[in-house]
């Protein structure tokens, strides 16, 4: 897991700039020509992933599935099963909270969406998230503790072993059985691509209930021209995304191939 991390941090930007800006150091006088155009790629990248409009403009290549309208909450109980809500990290030993790990920001997007789905629906809930980075809790067991104290909604299944969103989908499969097929998938929007490809490769209909737009006004001044950590902290996740997306389809596709997974027999989606 290390390694991975490692790896993933060094590959993806900004980590991947970054590497090009020492090695504009680096070529300095042996290869200026070579050092001025690693510069260039490097700083134009950073100041890309730091534009709120750029984040505007990619999210919206990622946010393909439409968002849920309230009006057909209700229906919900006859078209699915369970909603299903996936993990997204945890906040280690906050001490405003006692020193108990906490969702985070992301994750409690995720909650609330999911308890006022839950509520209107009366469907049972399955949450799926395993550990972070290899140290328990699981992020399953955070999620449901915080939905169950701040939200009142009780949470059915726990699925604490996933450490991607293809196994959230594989094991989800596995914990809730065939009587369960038909699911609300509830995630940010930016990520609901990958998440409803994965959980129809592992045999679910899936019913998307994305949130947390990142494809909308970025209501900034200057139309979101100037710089900003936030949305240098927004590009990264939106690339490792877009990575993410190409290559589940790519790995995991030709992986079902080879073990002859019939991923075209599952039911229809319905949105």
């Amino acid at each position: 897991m290390p390694f991975r991390y490692l790896l993933k941090q060094l590959i993806l930007p900004p980590g991947f700039f970054f590497l090009l800006l020492l090695l504009a150091w680096w070529l300095r006088r042996s290869r200026p020509r070579l050092a001025a155009i690693s510069f260039v790629v490097s700083a134009g990248g950073l100041w890309l992933m730091s534009l709120p409009i750029v984040v505007e403009w990619a999210a919206r290549g990622l946010e393909t599935e439409p968002p849920l309208v309230e009006q057909r909450w209700a229906d919900l109980a006859l078209q699915a099963d369970a909603i299903v809500v996936l993990g997204a990290g945890r906040e280690r030993g906050d001490p405003g909270w006692g020193g108990e790990d906490q969702p985070t920001a992301i994750a409690t997007e995720r909650l609330r969406y999911a308890a006022r789905l839950a509520k209107a629906t009366g469907l049972p809930l399955l949450i799926t998230g395993g550990l972070h980075y290899g140290s328990p809790p699981s992020e399953a067991d955070i999620m449901a503790q915080s939905l169950e104290r701040d939200f009142g909604v009780s949470v059915r299944w726990k699925e604490g072993r996933s450490r991607t969103t293809w196994e959230n989908a594989q094991f989800s499969a596995a914990l809730l059985g065939p009587e369960f097929r038909r699911v609300v998938l509830v995630t940010q929007a930016w990520h609901m691509q990958r998440s409803r490809w994965s959980f129809e490769q592992a045999g679910f209909g899936v019913i998307t209930a994305p949130m947390g737009f990142w494809g909308v006004d970025n209501a900034r001044p200057f139309g979101g021209w100037l710089p900003e950590s936030k949305a240098m902290w927004q590009s990264g996740m939106l690339l490792n995304e877009a990575v993410g997306l190409i290559g589940y389809r790519l790995f995991y596709r030709s992986a079902s191939d080879r073990l002859g997974d019939p991923a075209g027999q599952q039911r229809p989606a319905q949105n």
